[in-house]
C-alpha cells in the first residue's frame, strides 16, 4: 500500500508566511504529513499509557496501549489515501458521503482489531465476549478517526484557501502592474504627436537645421523611455534630467516664451518615483500657460523632503484656470486624471495630489509621495 500524504493537489506555490500554519512547514507536503502523523500518534499512546505509567494498570496494558496505537496509525495511512483520492476524483458532496461511509467502515475496523489485540493480551484471564469487546471499542475508535479525519480535511482546505488567496494577490499585482504599463503607455504617442507635428512645421517653414537638433533630441528622449519598463520607478534626479530633456525640445519652439526653473533639494535626488510622472504636469503648463501668452511663462519644478514625504511642485505664471481655457486634461485627455490613477497605483493612500490656482495668476501641482530609497519592485534603466 502506498502511504498517502497531505493533499497534493494543494500545491504551496506562494510567497511564505509566519504562523502556526506557516508555510515553511506545509511547504514539503510529505515531511509534514509524516511529523503530524507521528506527533499524533505519539500524543495519543503517552495518553493512553498515563495510568499504566502511574502504577495504576498492569505493565501488559502499555502493551495493548502501543498495539492500539499502531493500529491506528495503519488505518488512518489508509484513510489518508482513500480521502485524498475522493476529494481528486469524486464531486464535493459525492466526496463527503463516501467519506463519511469510509469514517464508518474503518470505525469498526479500528474496534474489532482493537478488542482483538485486547483478546490475546487477557486471554488467560477471559475478558468478555468478543462482540462485547468490539462495541466496547467502537465509542472511543470513533473519536479517534473523526478527530483525525477533521484534521486532515480542515488542514487540507486549509491550504487550499491559502493557494487560492495567494493567487488572487497574485492576479491583482498582474492587473496594478498592467494598468500602471497601461497609464504610462499612454504618454508616449500623446507626447509623440506633439513634437512630430511641430518637426511637421519646422520643415514646411525650410527650418531643416532645427527640425534636425529636435529630432535629435526626440531620439534621445524616446530612447529613456524605451530602456525603461513602463512599470518602474526612477530617481527624481533622473526625472529631472529626463524633464531638461523634453523642455530642450520644446524650447526649439518656444524659444525664450518658455522659461523653466528648477529647485531641488540634494536631500530627495534619490529618492523614487513613477518614471515620466512630471512631464505630463509640464507639457500641462506648456499648453495653458507658455503658448496663450506672447511673453509666455515661467514653468518652476520643486522637490523638497519634509519629514519622511517628498513633496513635489509644478507651477507656472500663466492665466491659471481664471483665464480663457480651463484645464481639464491635455489635448488627447491624458493629464491630471492620469496622474492621478498612476499615483494611486504606485502609493495606494499613502499620497497627496493638489492643483491650485493663484489669483494673481498661475497655476500648480502639488504631489507629496513618501521618502522611498530603493525601488519595491523592479529598478528603472
Amino acid at each position: 500500500m502506498r502511504p498517502m500524504r497531505l493533499d497534493p493537489a494543494v500545491k504551496a506555490s506562494s510567497p511564505i508566511k509566519p504562523g502556526i500554519f506557516a508555510r515553511p512547514f506545509f511547504e514539503d507536503k510529505n515531511r509534514a504529513f509524516w511529523m503530524l502523523q507521528a506527533a499524533g500518534w505519539t500524543g495519543y499512546l503517552l495518553l493512553r499509557s498515563l495510568p499504566t505509567i502511574a502504577g495504576d494498570q498492569p505493565l501488559k496494558g502499555l502493551i495493548g496501549n502501543v498495539m492500539e496505537a499502531i493500529i491506528g496509525y495503519c488505518i488512518t495511512l489508509l484513510l489518508s489515501t482513500l480521502y485524498g483520492l475522493y476529494r481528486r476524483r469524486l464531486p464535493q458532496f459525492s466526496g463527503i458521503l463516501l467519506a463519511l461511509a469510509t469514517l464508518a467502515a474503518a470505525t469498526f475496523l479500528f474496534a474489532v482489531l482493537d478488542a482483538f489485540a485486547f483478546s490475546i493480551l487477557n486471554s488467560s484471564s477471559g475478558g468478555g465476549s468478543p462482540m462485547h469487546l468490539v462495541f466496547g471499542s467502537i465509542y472511543i475508535a470513533f473519536i479517534v478517526l473523526a478527530g483525525w479525519s477533521a484534521l486532515y480535511y480542515g488542514i487540507n482546505y486549509y491550504l487550499i484557501v491559502e493557494d487560492q488567496i495567494d493567487q488572487l494577490q497574485r492576479l491583482e499585482t498582474q492587473a496594478s502592474s498592467a494598468q500602471l504599463a497601461m497609464l504610462r503607455y499612454q504618454l508616449n504617442p500623446h507626447f509623440l504627436f506633439n513634437t512630430l507635428n511641430s518637426i511637421s512645421t519646422l520643415v514646411l517653414l525650410k527650418q531643416t537645421e532645427r527640425a534636425n537638433s529636435m529630432l535629435s533630441r526626440l531620439s534621445s528622449f524616446l530612447r529613456y523611455t524605451l530602456a525603461n519598463e513602463p512599470t518602474a520607478n526612477v530617481t527624481i534626479a533622473q526625472e529631472i534630467e529626463t524633464l531638461k530633456l523634453y523642455l530642450e525640445i520644446e524650447k526649439m519652439r518656444f524659444e525664450d516664451r518658455l522659461r523653466p526653473r528648477f529647485d531641488i533639494d540634494p536631500r530627495v535626488a534619490k529618492a523614487r518615483l513613477p518614471s515620466l510622472l512630471l512631464q505630463p504636469l509640464v507639457e500641462n503648463a506648456i499648453k495653458y500657460a507658455v503658448t496663450p501668452k506672447e511673453e509666455g511663462a515661467e514653468i518652476a519644478v520643486s522637490a523638497r523632503l519634509i519629514g519622511e514625504r517628498v513633496q513635489i511642485t509644478v507651477s507656472d505664471t500663466g492665466p491659471g484656470v481664471h483665464g480663457t481655457k480651463p484645464r481639464p486634461s491635455l489635448s488627447t485627455g491624458v493629464g491630471l486624471a492620469n496622474i492621478r490613477d498612476r499615483l494611486a497605483q504606485a502609493f495606494g493612500p499613502d499620497h497627496r495630489f493638489e492643483t491650485r490656482s493663484n489669483r494673481g495668476g498661475g497655476f500648480g501641482v502639488e504631489i507629496e509621495i513618501p521618502f522611498q530609497l530603493e525601488e519595491p519592485a523592479r529598478e528603472a534603466a
